[in-house]
């Protein structure tokens, strides 16, 4: 599995770094919760191990934010914080799991064994034309071929096939995919836009599926009948 541990006690980071890399799954840190904001929305992985206590955003912060932004990837709690209302806490967050420190490194192999499971059969399937959007693996797929996603390409995809046809400003699409709080420069939708273009033209799928600007206004996706 590719994996991201988000946990600031140095040798707990250490440590399970190591349990994990020794079990054959690749391990990514993160110390702090805006780091971790940012590198679970770009990169696909499998399960997230998150801590609840971080230096800046707490975990559940964190986990909200994720859910809010329609990030789907499995995400198991790790926390000495062992009550009941705190665990109820944690999985009405998002939390798919919850493991109480300190705990057995065999079982939290069991229980990231069983998340993937869990994840793999949930894996959530958008057909857009002949496009295949794979939302748990964050993949764009045509026929045999692959692209995968970054966390905001997903997104704005995913936006922009829910539209189908329609023309969506981009301050519409800067609101839905990057937050009404963004103060970014306006181009970002631009920038992505031109990604996904790249990616759509590897697929082989410009023929069929394609995005068009719309001077003044913004972007469509467009699906051509088959024939």
């Amino acid at each position: 599995m590719k994996l991201l541990l988000v946990e600031d006690e140095e040798r707990m980071a250490r440590l399970l770094h190591r349990g994990l890399s020794e079990a054959g799954h690749q391990v990514d840190v993160c110390e702090r919760g805006e780091d971790a904001l940012r590198q679970a929305q770009d990169v696909p992985y499998d399960v997230v191990l998150l801590d609840w206590n971080l230096p800046d955003l707490d975990g559940l912060a964190v986990l909200r934010r994720w859910r809010e932004r329609g990030l789907r990837t499995p995400v198991m709690l790790l926390t000495a914080r062992g009550t009941v209302g705190e665990k109820v806490a944690g999985l009405r967050a998002g939390a798919d799991d919850y493991l109480v420190k300190p705990f057995a490194f065999e079982e939290l192999l069991a229980r990231l064994e069983a998340l993937h499971r869990r994840g793999e059969a949930g894996s959530v399937l958008g057909h857009v034309g002949p496009l295949v959007l794979d939302a748990r693996r964050r993949v764009l797929r045509h026929g045999q071929q692959e692209q995968p996603l970054t966390g905001r390409e997903f997104s704005l995809f995913q936006e922009l096939a829910s539209h189908v046809g329609e023309v969506l400003s981009r301050s519409e699409l800067l609101a839905h995919v990057w937050g009404a709080g963004f103060d970014g420069p306006p181009n970002i939708v631009d920038v992505y836009v031109g990604y996904l273009r790249g990616k759509l033209e590897r697929l082989g799928a410009t023929p069929v599926v394609s995005i068009q600007a719309v001077r003044g206004v913004g972007f469509r996706l467009v699906v051509e009948a088959a024939k």
